[in-house]
């Protein structure tokens, strides 16, 4: 049984590894998933320039590790077509010279996909290279993966083992996805045991980590507590899970300090929360980077935080939308009347003069 323990915040110099336990120090790691997860489901397509700049905003911002884009049939996710574009722009090269530390994984969905990353990967050798980390991705339930990858959930899982053993061979770590671990639009709530058993599978594969995702916003903490437990009970260690939350009934948040209090080390999370999922109508985006941020630094957030939040106003205008951060927006109020102040103290000067 899974035992609750707070974590604080430690001085670290980047947003992603920011956390860490007051008792074993080790960071909480955040997965800036918003350029691939979160734009792949989103209606306006932004050209390759205005990703890599999102990419930039985000790293100079703190954040060290991006999800930079997706080896998918562009007939089917249209918004990742440009993912070779992206990967090869000379400011991106910059910035893995820049930040050493720094991993722009893309998702690799099947074999077809891992192929024109390594044909990607040889023909713009570089030093760092282009990509270092992979992430590939399954369902917990046979409904999503069926309508999601028109496959079973086993057909999916015996699909895996090539390209884990074509990215090792090529330097390149893997990072798994299971999507609706706690319910599914198309078969209900999902058992635990049955996601237990997928992610001690990847992670007998070779996966590094496996990121549990409540792809449809049901989950609640003790639902959480409940997975996580069975997944010590299968022998999948926590200290290997990230949390991706989506916060369609409001409960992101609180699942997400929960799972951090039973030994969580990763969040997934997108700026302005960005994102969806198709096969979920009503279902919102990803919780945002600004609003986990703000709710993970409770004793005060760093100078830059701000910094960070005008990365999410700047996305979603060049997506039309509204933003999606709770917190982004209420930064953005405290600024816009601490403006109003000042104009108003300046005319109050001016017209003394």
């Amino acid at each position: 049984m899974l035992t609750r323990a707070l974590r604080h915040p430690r001085g670290l110099p980047s947003f992603s590894r920011a956390l860490s336990s007051s008792s074993s120090q080790q960071p909480i790691k955040l997965v800036e998933v918003g350029p691939r997860d979160g734009l792949q489901n989103e209606k306006t397509p932004l050209d390759a320039q205005i990703k890599v700049e999102l990419i930039e905003r985000l790293v100079r911002s703190g954040l060290r590790d991006v999800e930079a884009g997706s080896f998918v049939s562009p007939k089917w996710v249209p918004q990742m077509a440009t993912t070779p574009e992206v990967l090869t722009s000379p400011t991106l090269a910059q910035l893995r010279r820049d930040y050493p530390d720094l991993s722009l994984p893309v998702l690799v969905p099947n074999a077809r996909g891992l192929s024109s990353l390594t044909t990607l990967l040889s023909q713009h050798p570089s030093d760092p290279p282009l990509t270092n980390e992979i992430a590939v991705f399954v369902a917990a339930s046979e409904g999503f993966s069926r309508a999601n990858l028109n496959t079973t959930v086993a057909d999916s899982l015996a699909s895996l083992p090539p390209i884990f053993d074509s990215a090792k061979k090529q330097g390149l770590r893997v990072r798994a996805y299971v999507s609706v671990v706690l319910g599914c639009p198309f078969d209900g709530r999902i058992e635990p045991e049955k996601v237990a058993g997928v992610a001690k599978e990847l992670l007998e594969m070779g996966a590094y980590e496996v990121s549990l995702g409540d792809t449809i916003g049901v989950g609640v903490p003790a639902g959480w507590e409940k997975l996580l437990n069975e997944c010590e009970r299968k022998g999948v260690p926590v200290s290997k899970l990230a949390a991706h939350c989506h916060d369609t009934y409001g409960t992101a948040i609180s699942n997400i300090l929960h799972c951090v209090s039973l030994g969580i080390p990763t969040v997934d999370t997108s700026i302005a929360s960005l994102g969806g999922c198709p096969y979920s109508p009503g279902a919102t985006g990803n919780v945002s980077t600004e609003d986990v941020l703000y709710a993970l630094y409770h004793s005060g957030i760093p100078s830059s935080f701000e910094r960070l939040c005008a990365v999410g106003e700047w996305v979603s205008e060049r997506l039309g939308r509204a933003n999606g951060s709770s917190v982004g927006r209420a930064v953005r109020g405290e600024r816009e009347r601490e403006e109003k102040r000042k104009a108003k103290e300046a005319e109050k000067q001016k017209a003394k003069l």
